[in-house]
């Protein structure tokens, strides 16, 4: 069964799962693992967020679930904290946003392989099949919502500089829907680098653009965190006039910039981090109901214009 509306999937999951939660609560407990990136930029902070407030909701409701969440500042860390989830907790599943996708692919291969439930989130893994539910947001129409936007916006062409994130599936189809939605619209990339969704690096690889290129017209930055590290870099260049910056992701200071109708921050594109604690409930309902959850629930991009930023501004969000 593919998931593709999170609404039906969840009144679904609702209806299923309020009947059977006394008897769930004297089945033997299953034990979730949750492996993700630490902190490190705004959306992961409010993954990190979801994440715990999820897990904190379903223990509480029910007594036969178990979690062990890590966080982990590189692939390396994420394959150990992993591993050790397999061997000290013998977890029955494993919900794994991949810090890169190549190295997390062999590791939670054999996760599967020992029989275990996987729920890959946002990151896709470097080899197709491997998980049981694949849970993320539409990247091909993240970065075909964001050409489409450069096209409208940009009708006679002009020059821009791309800020990549990490380099994993989901930022590969990123830029290749990105490429196909300008393709032929007489707008020109200078210059494409990865960003690493860091606004430090962002902000050095926004130098290098600056101090390479005389001539920009915007920047796509693919990301918030990125947008805010190009921005400080352009400010500081004393260049704001000449650009304007589109970024991705919903964080609220950008969107308070869009709904105030900044011309430097015109618009932005959903991805919300919150995906995870989706990613987390399908999981558990795999221990709890007899919910079919296996396949991919893919969350759609939306532009985010000041005609409707109110609708995507949450001002006690973490992000």
């Amino acid at each position: 069964m593919n998931l593709k509306h999170f609404a039906g999937a969840l009144a679904l999951g609702t209806m299923m799962v309020m009947p059977l939660a006394a008897q769930a609560q004297e089945e033997e407990t299953a034990v979730i693992g949750v492996s993700i990136p630490a902190a490190t930029h705004g959306w992961a902070g409010g993954m990190n967020f979801h994440a715990q407030a999820t897990i904190e909701a379903l223990e509480e409701r029910y007594e036969n679930l178990d979690f062990v969440l890590s966080t982990a500042s590189d692939p390396g860390q994420q394959v150990s904290d992993i591993e050790d989830m397999m061997a000290t907790r013998n977890i029955d599943a494993l919900v794994v946003l991949p810090f890169e996708s190549e190295p997390l692919t062999g590791p939670v291969q054999r996760v599967k392989e020992e029989g275990k439930w996987v729920t890959v989130v946002d990151r896709g893994l470097s080899q197709e099949n491997i998980e049981d539910l694949y849970v993320a947001g539409d990247n091909p129409g993240f970065g075909r919502v964001a050409g489409e936007y450069f096209v409208e916006n940009m009708p006679d062409g002009g020059n821009i500089v791309v800020l990549r994130g990490i380099p994993t599936t989901i930022d590969n189809e990123r830029v290749e829907a990105f490429e196909a939605a300008i393709e032929g619209s007489g707008i020109e990339v200078l210059g494409m680098e990865h960003g690493n969704w860091n606004r430090d690096d962002s902000f050095e690889v926004m130098q290098d653009f600056l101090s390479r290129y005389p001539e920009i017209d915007a920047v796509w930055a693919s990301d918030d965190d990125m947008a805010v590290g190009a921005l400080e870099a352009i400010a500081q260049a004393g260049r704001e006039d000449e650009m304007w910056v589109l970024g991705g992701a919903g964080m609220k200071e950008m969107i308070q910039r869009v709904m105030d109708g900044d011309e430097q921050v015109p618009a932005n594109v959903t991805y919300p981090p919150a995906m995870i604690g989706t990613a987390i409930e399908l999981t558990a309902l795999n221990f709890v109901s007899d919910v079919p959850v296996s396949g991919e629930f893919i969350i759609g991009s939306v532009l985010i214009t000041q005609d409707n930023a109110e609708q995507y501004y949450f001002p006690d969000s973490p992000f």
